[in-house]
């Protein structure tokens, strides 16, 4: 991209002369097919809807890795999972990489956190004993923290015990009332749609926004819909066991697991403590009615945030600023959510990596309501950012900026397909290395998706091949097909292709001459 002049830094902020407020909003684990305005069969979103009218909605946005450290980083620095090496939750951000917080501050914006960027800090650089280095739940360089809200969520049982629930000491509260630890249940759990940690943090950047006089920006990161699954009334009877799309899955687990060797490894060790507080043991116990129930109270949790998300459009309406603020809604990955069998996130399947990805623009009036085909990735966020505020990242970077959309137009030469990885190492006690007999690095994939066709390439398994077109739930691998030779060939080199056109570039587009450096970028 080339540099700028000061005046086109300063004319690329809105379009109207004035720089915005910027709130980026990230709701954990929310499926982008769950929302009412790309016709699901039973959620209702309405706040996000109303969003997606006076903005523009991406219909086929994908999360760059998953879980949520690799995830989050895609989202953050702009890069690839191949770059940036966030491979799974634990694995440090190199303090080298520019990001969207830093980027802010160049901006002249304090950035300022309400939740979690699960970022594991770079260790090199401080003393083993730092209790730092004991978590991945770490805060992404440039953020100030106003009000932070980990996993552990402390600050919010706390804020419950201030309320008069004296009970609220554990994670125990999420235990819905007449229910036994690990029991499905759609009873409401004590706390009230009022107190639930969306309310919370919604409520404490309410606050904040209120107390600021200049331009500002901000990062409100929800917890919710991430598990446990459990939702106060009255979400959590919104939805049935009978409610949703058909899932896609095979006829049973026996032939989910055989159909490679990642799911053989992987499902019998999804275990129920990720889904259901207190639960013990593998989610291969409960049966398609028990997935069934899930899913509906997962659906219940999605309706709890579009409702603060309602909440927060009003306060920046009441507030005058509504028509002053970048707003950008999305999440970090998806959640199966019973499909192939499979709870949680990870993989290759489109159930974890398809995310909702609204950004409503005040300064560009003009592509409000659109409705974007083209496949976008959370690596654009970061690019996007940079492109509205005038800025430049300090690095290479794999995304590509969002803004023409924005303007009603379609980027020249845009991408044909979605990407993303999965790196399953286990460093810390090498369960997959050992099963798979691979060494750390060989333990990953790589998805190249269009319309037609999916291809996974595996360092060190077979490779998959889904044919969309004719297969839209994943369900038939023709890999080995000799009909598809061709096809697999092709998309082989597709991603062969990408990979080597995304290695980072940071230098790579200067050269030292006589004159001294020329730096050029497409």
């Amino acid at each position: 991209m080339p540099s700028r002049t000061s005046t086109e830094q300063r004319s690329s902020l809105n379009g109207v002369g004035k720089r915005p407020n910027v709130l980026l909003i990230s709701a954990d684990q929310w499926r982008g097919d769950c929302l009412s305005a790309v016709g699901h069969d039973c959620v209702r979103t309405p706040n996000v809807d109303a969003l997606a009218r006076e903005g523009v909605l991406f219909r086929r946005h994908f999360a760059g890795a998953a879980p949520c450290s690799p995830a989050r980083a895609t989202l953050y620095t702009g890069l690839y999972q191949m770059n940036h090496r966030v491979c799974r939750n634990g694995s440090p951000l190199d303090a080298r990489f520019d990001n969207l917080a830093l980027a802010a501050r160049r901006a002249g914006y304090d950035p300022t956190l309400f939740g979690y960027t699960d970022t594991a800090p770079d260790p090199r650089s401080r003393d083993p004993h730092d209790p730092h280095l004991t978590t991945y739940e770490g805060v992404l360089p440039g953020f100030t923290a106003r009000q932070l809200l980990p996993e552990h969520e402390k600050q919010w049982l706390s804020w419950l015990r201030s309320r008069g629930h004296a009970d609220a000491v554990s994670r125990e509260i999420h235990i819905p009332v007449g229910a036994k630890p690990g029991e499905i249940s759609s009873n409401a759990p004590t706390y009230s749609r009022d107190e639930t940690q969306t309310a919370f943090l919604a409520g404490e950047f309410i606050r904040w926004f209120g107390e600021q006089d200049a331009p500002w920006f901000a990062h409100v990161s929800f917890l919710r819909p991430h598990p446990p699954f459990s939702v106060p009334e009255p979400y959590n009877r919104m939805f049935s066991a009978s409610d949703g799309p058909t899932f896609a899955r095979a006829a049973n687990r026996e032939a989910e697991q055989a159909a490679h060797p990642l799911l053989a490894f992987a499902l019998p060790l999804i275990d129920k403590s990720g889904f259901i507080y207190g639960g013990e043991g593998p989610i291969a116990d409960w049966t398609s009615q028990d997935l069934s129930a899930i899913r509906a109270i997962y659906y219940g949790m999605i309706a709890e945030v579009d409702a603060q998300l309602g909440r927060i459009w009003q306060a920046l309406r009441d507030a005058d600023a509504w028509d002053d603020t970048l707003i950008i809604f999305t999440s970090d990955h998806a959640e199966m959510m019973g499909d192939h069998w499979m709870l949680g996130k990870g993989g290759f399947f489109d159930g974890s990596y398809h995310v909702p990805l609204v950004i409503r623009d005040p300064g560009r009036p003009v592509a409000h309501g659109r409705e974007v085909e083209h496949f976008t990735s959370a690596a654009d966020i970061f690019p996007s950012l940079c492109d509205r505020l005038g800025i430049e990242p300090r690095n290479h970077v794999d995304g590509e900026t969002l803004l023409p959309f924005l303007a009603g137009a379609v980027p020249e030469g845009w991408r044909e397909a979605a990407f993303w990885e999965f790196d399953f190492r286990d460093i810390a006690n090498g369960e997959p290395e050992r099963h798979f007999g691979l060494k750390s690095n060989a333990c990953n994939l790589a998805v190249i998706r269009d319309e037609r066709f999916k291809y996974v390439h595996f360092a060190g398994l077979p490779p998959l091949l889904f044919d969309l077109a004719k297969d839209p739930m994943e369900l038939s691998n023709v890999a080995a097909d000799g009909a598809y030779a061709a096809t697999r060939l092709a998309y082989a080199e597709k991603l062969l292709s990408l990979r080597a056109q995304h290695l980072d570039q940071t230098l790579a587009y200067t050269e030292l001459t006589e004159e001294g450096p020329v730096s050029r970028r497409p």
